[in-house]
């Protein structure tokens, strides 16, 4: 991967977590990597940390590049795809992580059996901890899948799904970091109703949820199995649990995903554009 030329079309905070994760990782020359964005700041800023190439034009990005990185949002992909539309090699390969928008149609704009991998990473690439899950189009190779894991490893975690399931891992994983940030100022806020300073309440929330996803981890045990380590009999766990079920914590998060999921559904243009091969 590190001799390949990689164009990233966005630049938002995806597309600089990801280009940060494979600058810093070493994964590539910076020198090979190209951005394009309309946001003058936004590329000058990528210019002068990572030492990339930056430009606002889409098909200069693009020019002779291995791989194509499509990290604009699901609304404006279309544009951008036409836009890129004749202005690539045939070998290269585009990785599209818009949500909600299916290989199909990426493939079938841009034409002539386009390799595609689609990909749903979260924002905690940022920090190095993303989720990734990927699925591949109808042209793309198991080498392919095997490449673009390589990339998202940079910055996280990888794992492969059928496309079928992707909209379900938009709902899980791609906005799971915000249920977390909300359950953090939840335990926070009641830390400071029972006494707390605000420091310290944060600072433990995050430290007991960071332990605790630790701890599901490593020790590969159910977590329901380490639940019950925390509820003795007649004690504040089990009374704090109660309290929860009463509340419909649970279904709460359920929904939730399952609310996701049906949006990164709508976001998928209409089944009309796929192949119907």
């Amino acid at each position: 991967m590190k001799n390949l030329k990689i164009a990233c079309i966005g630049t938002g905070n995806m597309g600089r977590a990801l280009l940060r994760g494979m600058v810093q990782s070493r994964a590539v020359i910076p020198s090979r990597v190209f951005a394009s964005d309309k946001n003058k700041e936004r590329l000058a800023e990528l210019k002068k940390e990572l030492k990339i190439h930056t430009t606002k034009d889409n098909r200069l990005a693009v020019t002779k590049a291995d791989i194509v990185v499509l990290a604009v949002k699901p609304q404006i992909l279309h544009k951008v795809l036409q836009e890129l539309h004749g202005k690539v090699q045939s070998h290269t390969l585009f990785v599209s992580i818009a949500a909600g928008f299916p290989t199909g149609l990426i493939e079938n704009i841009l034409g002539a059996k386009t390799r595609v991998v689609r990909a749903m990473p979260n924002i905690a690439a940022m920090v190095g901890e993303a989720a990734t899950a990927i699925c591949a189009g109808k042209w793309a190779k198991k080498s392919d899948l095997k490449l673009v894991t390589k990339l998202f490893e940079t910055c996280g975690t990888c794992t492969t799904v059928d496309e079928g399931l992707m909209d379900a891992v938009t709902g899980l994983s791609g906005t799971g970091p915000m249920y977390v940030f909300i359950i953090i100022e939840a335990l926070s806020d009641a830390g400071v109703k029972v006494g707390l300073s605000r420091e310290q309440a944060t600072s433990l929330a995050i430290q007991t949820v960071q332990g605790a996803a630790r701890m599901v981890k490593e020790t590969g045990k159910h977590p329901i199995f380490l639940k019950d380590l925390v509820t003795s009999p007649g004690g504040t766990a089990i009374n704090a649990l109660y309290s929860m079920e009463k509340t419909g914590l649970r279904a709460d998060l359920m929904d939730a995903v399952e609310a996701a999921t049906n949006r990164s559904k709508e976001l998928g243009l209409p089944m009309e554009f796929m192949d119907k091969d």
